[in-house]
């Protein structure tokens, strides 16, 4: 589910938090940064539990109207598209994901208003109306349509943002990330290949959790000689008046290209040209991309770096 790159975010996010309160604990901030690792899979769950919900909800919806005393037309026939989505059944009916929501105690039984909103909102909308009517049918249709909903309403949807925030501090931040990865799994299902819900795993490899682990406490460990590292080359700076998350980032960048000989230069290098274009200001990814150029341009031409460093200026 998270990739190298997610992966940095979180290590430097964690990084952040532990070096602006003052932290010493290294044991506790690498404990901090797993348990928010640890909660990215628990939202991705919750949107997951969710759909599920909403298919719920609709069937409980359907049901009470057929045991109406005075039934009208549309209690008697109503249009159980919905109900009889595929992909949304698929989901509701997943052993797998029923049983991670149980163990990690993930549900929305206490929070059914939120859920009854959010459906009442979906009805309202054009695209729904669109597939409640449509003359063509199929699971690829039933399908896009369970991608739409979440692109559209569960992405955007108000309540579910206030029940998150308050929830977990840790999801507004993995909000994005987490419904990409959702959309990218619902449209992996396909019938006709016989491929269902494969439910996500949190990390793509037992590596990239010793990934994120290494590189927030290598970072941490060699703090006071990356200190003089940066120094060297920020010339007319004085650390102090480098903003903390630029600092991070090049703090970072210098432990993966020195002690992660594994991973390829370039890779590395352009991975924090990246992270400074989300998290640095305008003003300032100029100077951490030029710090981290003098001093990659410096390790490769004094021989400081054991890995491969093929096509760096390529």
């Amino acid at each position: 589910m998270l990739n190298r790159r997610h992966l940095r975010v979180k290590v430097l996010q964690s990084l952040y938090a532990f070096f602006q309160s003052g932290n010493t604990d290294l044991g506790a901030g690498e404990k901090e940064l797993l348990f928010g690792i640890e909660k990215i899979y628990d939202l991705y769950l919750y949107q997951l539990a969710l759909l599920a919900e909403l298919h719920r909800q609709e069937e409980r919806i359907l049901a009470d109207n057929r045991n109406k005393h005075l039934l009208s037309a549309e209690d008697l026939n109503p249009n159980t598209r919905f109900v009889e989505n595929q992909a949304l059944k698929i989901i509701a009916g997943h052993e797998a994901l029923a049983s991670k929501c149980k163990q990690r105690k993930i549900g929305w039984d206490n929070d059914l208003d939120i859920v009854r909103k959010l459906l009442a909102h979906i009805k309202q909308q054009h695209y729904y109306f669109t597939y409640m009517t449509q003359e063509e049918t199929g699971f690829d249709q039933d399908r896009d349509f369970v991608v739409r909903l979440v692109k559209k309403d569960i992405v955007n949807f108000e309540l579910l943002h206030s029940f998150y925030e308050e929830n977990s501090i840790y999801w507004i931040d993995d909000w994005e990330l987490v419904n990409v990865m959702l959309m990218k799994n619902i449209k992996g299902m396909d019938l006709a290949k016989g491929r269902g819900l494969l439910l996500m795993d949190l990390f793509k490899e037992d590596e990239d959790r010793v990934f994120a682990r290494e590189l927030f406490k290598r970072t941490i460990l060699n703090r006071y000689e990356l200190d003089s590292i940066i120094s060297s080359k920020a010339q007319n700076w004085d650390l102090e008046r480098i903003a903390l998350m630029d600092i991070i980032i090049m703090k970072m960048a210098l432990t993966e290209i020195l002690k992660f000989s594994e991973i390829p230069l370039k890779v590395s290098f352009n991975e924090y040209i990246e992270l400074s274009k989300m998290y640095s200001t305008p003003k300032s990814k100029g100077f951490v991309n030029g710090v981290l150029d003098k001093l990659v341009e410096e390790f490769v031409r004094d021989n400081k770096i054991n890995k491969h460093v093929k096509g760096l200026s390529g």
